[in-house]
């Protein structure tokens, strides 16, 4: 069941702010093949490690991607979960504008017969 009013927004403001970086959103896309390691992460960034480190601990804070010890590395694995739940309350949304974009398609379309 999908929650409402203002208890998700506060409660998903970090997966919000999480999100809400490129460079984040492209460590999320290349979690989406399967764990790795940060070196593995940063070395498919122009950034520095310790910022890959840093963006990952924002994902990590906001439950997006989980982490695993395997000997000296670190694997981080994505967490769709929050995302799940992002979706969910996306679509009260999309339902909003479905039926507004329909409303005004048929206003519209009853103006053009009328003239």
């Amino acid at each position: 069941m999908p929650q409402t009013g203002n208890s998700m927004v506060t409660q998903d403001s970090s997966v919000f702010h999480a999100i809400a970086d490129p460079t984040r959103r492209a460590i999320l896309d290349r979690l989406r093949g399967g764990g790795q390691a940060v070196n593995e992460i940063a070395g498919r960034f122009n950034v520095s490690r310790p910022a890959i480190s840093k963006h990952l601990r924002v994902l990590h804070d906001a439950h997006l991607v989980t982490e695993a010890r395997d000997g000296r590395n670190r694997i981080y694995r994505l967490n769709p979960e929050p995302l799940r739940e992002l979706d969910i309350w996306l679509d009260e949304y999309r339902r909003f504008w479905s039926v507004s974009l329909l409303n005004l398609k048929k206003h519209v379309e009853s103006k053009g017969r009328k003239q």
